[in-house]
């Protein structure tokens, strides 16, 4: 529907929310400031709607202004998530619905199996911000090996040698924003004692 369109229907929405409520336009005036003969050029579509006019208009109505100007129902802001096995029996649930710069994952890691020799280390292109949500996380990150635990983050350029996964005999459960092509992750946290 084009803007025109969308603008000429105003008036006949705001006439029929006004009867519908039994109001007449002298007290409707009296209520929101605006003179009897700009509401009927409203509801006639002589008078081209503006916020000025349609702020009050929906607030002596208490209908949002959407309904007043008839804005199109939003989509269902649910992300549906579609949980894909990869190796290891990891369970990876893709947040972000969209390609773009930076994906978000959750991903749920199970222990290692008992005897198995030291992860392998891999590298690729990007970067990777892990925060854990539940159990304990090892990260191998070239030299260092290191474990987290919940609510704790980690943030490193994957083209460093890595691996991470439990780092207990139970799962953890994972955050991760990655950036293929390098972006970060900037995370603003409040200094202690504010």
């Amino acid at each position: 529907m084009e803007f025109t369109e969308v603008l000429a229907e105003v008036g006949a929405r705001l006439r029929r929310v006004r009867q519908e409520r039994g109001v007449t336009l002298a007290a409707l005036s009296e209520v929101t400031g605006i003179s009897t003969s700009t509401l009927s050029r409203l509801e006639s579509g002589q008078r081209r709607p503006s916020l000025e006019l349609l702020l009050p208009l929906a607030k002596a109505f208490q209908v949002p202004l959407d309904e007043l100007v008839g804005a199109p129902p939003v989509g269902d802001p649910r992300v549906r998530l579609a949980p894909r096995r990869i190796q290891g029996g990891r369970t990876v649930l893709p947040l972000s619905g969209r390609p773009g710069p930076l994906q978000a994952y959750k991903m749920i890691i199970p222990p290692e199996p008992a005897g198995q020799p030291e992860p392998e280390q891999r590298t690729h292109e990007g970067y990777e911000w892990l925060y854990v949500l539940t159990g304990r996380l090892r990260l191998l990150l070239a030299d260092r090996d290191l474990e987290l635990g919940e609510g704790e983050a980690a943030e490193f350029d994957t083209r460093l040698p890595h691996w991470f996964g439990s780092a207990t005999a139970r799962p953890v459960e994972v955050l991760s924003l990655f950036g293929p092509q390098g972006e970060r992750m900037h995370v603003r946290a409040r200094p202690k004692g504010r």
